[in-house]
């Protein structure tokens, strides 16, 4: 492994503030954001960034490659939660299993924001289309969770009402925000898009830096309960997410040859969702338990990947 790499990384203003809010919640610091501040920021961050990712998409042709890596990402989002939840099934209940492999089927837009900063760092830009895709597979992975639990479900009672789930998975905030933002991307002219830079390009770094900050003191609140559950879902929650960035690190050379598109196919699907699936399980699945796999996804699997995962699906995606 580059180790110059992994200490740049580990170095990041980003991720120090994220383990600044962890230190906080173990001595007991009044340190917090606001919610009303916190529920901004993460708008902004998914506006910016899909803004942005409407004007690269702007000055992008529409090519076979681009039609392919948007099947590809639907595919990904379709089959991680489906070979997931029979691992999850044999230790956990049907709920439990369905919503955890729906998220981590899902996708993390905090995650998704955090590996372009590290794009910046290493010199390279991000292509809009990625930015589209990333909005494809929010909601195929929260629907075959939830079509897992009511096909293994013995309890008749909780039925899961299908045309609910669909509307949620389709109109979720985070969902609507960055689709919205990336057509107005696409459509403003760079002298328009010129005018709000400032916002959307300047403030970005340290806005996401705030955010982990906080991401890191929800994360600190939330981890003495989680080892309750023993050692099972932390081995998942490290293991499963640096195999799937790995795997589609590699094979994603089989659908496009740009280092920046695989690496952020691995991010996706290493990255586990926290805001879009548990929204749609507490409607859908109350039974489901939120202690469980939210702490799972932000906790656990979110330090992972923005400490030792990034580094390695970059350097696999480099040398093949």
């Amino acid at each position: 492994m580059n180790f110059d790499l992994l200490i740049d990384n580990l170095t990041n203003p980003a991720l120090l503030f994220f383990v600044l809010g962890i230190i906080a919640v173990y001595l007991k610091s009044d340190l917090e954001i606001p919610a009303n501040s916190s529920k901004f920021i993460s708008l902004y961050l998914l506006f910016a960034i899909g803004f942005k990712g409407g004007q690269e998409l702007s000055h992008e042709s529409f090519t076979m490659e681009i039609g392919w890596s948007m099947l590809f990402g639907i595919f990904i989002s379709l089959i991680i939660p489906f070979y997931t939840f029979f691992i999850l099934k044999r230790k956990l209940n049907v709920f439990d299993a369905g919503a955890i492999a729906a998220a981590y089927g899902s996708v993390s837009a905090v995650t998704f924001v955090t590996a372009v900063s590290y794009l910046e760092s290493q010199q390279l830009m991000l292509h809009g289309h990625m930015v589209a895709i990333m909005a494809l597979m929010e909601s195929p992975a929260i629907i075959i969770g939830l079509i897992l639990i009511s096909m293994f479900n013995k309890e008749e009672s909780n039925t899961i009402s299908k045309r609910s789930v669909l509307k949620h998975s389709f109109t979720n905030g985070s969902v609507l925000l960055i689709l919205g933002s990336l057509l107005i991307g696409y459509f403003a002219n760079t002298k328009q898009a010129e005018g709000i830079r400032p916002f959307t390009n300047d403030l970005f770094k340290g806005f996401l830096a705030i955010f982990l900050l906080d991401m890191g003191i929800t994360s600190g609140k939330k981890l003495k309960a989680f080892f309750s559950f023993g050692w099972f879902p932390i081995i998942f929650a490290v293991i499963i997410p640096l195999v799937n960035g790995c795997a589609i690190a590699l094979v994603s050379s089989f659908v496009t040859q740009e280092i920046t598109n695989r690496f952020m196919f691995a991010i996706l699907a290493a990255s586990a969702s926290y805001i879009a699936v548990p929204a749609a399980m507490k409607i859908s699945v109350p039974k489901s338990n939120p202690g469980l796999f939210l702490p799972m996804a932000l906790a656990v699997t979110f330090p992972i990947n923005i400490t030792i995962g990034m580094p390695i699906y970059f350097l696999i995606v480099q040398n093949t």
